[in-house]
């Protein structure tokens, strides 16, 4: 089985390597960021992809859902420390075939990587445990916003600029502005100056 990881910490990415091929599974290449694992995928379909959710580019989410609009056979797994059941519900939309959180990667990921060898999906235990639990939170009004939304909110909540957010996530500032406008819209908030920011520091620590 030929697998390809990402993550954009390098110390993870040398681990999940080294875990996965002391498994006997062959890692056929490693990147740091999402642009750079879709590429790969598209031009060379691994068996399986190991994304991390938070990338440069493109996140893990955003490459899952690339992957399955074009309907390519590459198998996803995300490995995060995500353990929201609205970023996997998300997931599950886009037919993702493994969730594994980090903290239990191991034997996690080795039990994932089998079941999908065998045409299962595999979602963490613990993250399962919490199902009930999360699930009464999925009214929140986080629970709207995309993953590329929440890390835009998060950045707006630490009194970031559009500017200095566009150059964090690599993306242009019109896309940034246009990201606000929909957490705005979703969220319910008057058009005012400030009004994203008053929100974010009002509620973000409480509800991420």
């Amino acid at each position: 089985m030929k697998v390809v990881i990402a993550d954009d910490h390098p110390l993870t990415l040398n681990g999940t390597k080294n875990y996965i091929e002391n498994l006997g599974y062959n890692v056929v290449h490693v990147c740091s960021n999402g642009i750079a694992a879709l590429n790969y995928i598209q031009l060379y379909l691994p068996d399986v992809a190991v994304l991390d959710l938070n990338m440069p580019g493109i996140d893990g989410l955003e490459v899952l859902q690339k992957v399955y609009e074009a309907k390519l056979r590459t198998k996803i797994i995300l490995l995060t420390m995500h353990n929201e059941v609205s970023i996997l519900n998300k997931a599950k939309e886009y037919k993702v075939d493994g969730y594994v959180l980090k903290e239990k990667a191991s034997p996690d990921l080795e039990n994932c990587l089998k079941d999908i060898a065998e045409g299962k999906k595999y979602y963490s235990s613990s993250l399962l445990l919490n199902y009930q639990i999360s699930l009464s939170n999925s009214d929140d009004k986080l629970s709207q916003l995309t993953l590329s939304e929440r890390k835009i909110i998060q950045l707006v909540a630490s009194h970031k600029t559009s500017k200095q957010i566009a150059e964090l996530l690599f993306l242009s500032e019109k896309t940034v502005e246009g990201h606000r406008s929909k957490i705005i819209e979703k969220l319910g908030l008057p058009k005012e100056k400030n009004a994203l920011l008053i929100w974010a520091i009002q509620n973000l620590n409480n509800k991420t």
